[in-house]
């Protein structure tokens, strides 16, 4: 993760010597940041999504583990497999659909 020092935060509200809120002998900054830990999210956008077994985009089947393959695909694989290819946990259907 990036950390930004002090002072090295673009936007950072400073209070200015000369503006009606500064005191004579103040420091120039109302605060100071010390430390800023970015956070990020994804997430998997389902009108693009892909089969990862085929690798061609078509009707999908979602299992409990979120995983999403052709439907034809892992109708197949259960039947060799009863895993998810990607996460190995036991294939349980959660939804079918685009």
């Amino acid at each position: 993760m990036a950390d930004v020092e002090d002072g090295d935060e673009p936007g950072a509200p400073h209070s200015h010597p000369g503006s009606s809120g500064a005191k004579a002998g103040a420091a120039d900054k109302m605060f100071s940041l010390k430390k800023w830990n970015a956070v990020a999210m994804w997430s998997w956008d389902v009108e693009c999504d892909t089969c990862a077994i085929c690798r061609v985009q078509v009707m999908v089947v979602w299992g409990e583990c979120n995983h999403s393959f052709h439907n034809c695909c892992m109708s197949l694989w259960v039947k060799q497999n009863n895993r998810c290819p990607l996460c190995q946990q036991d294939w349980v259907v959660q939804r079918i659909g685009k």
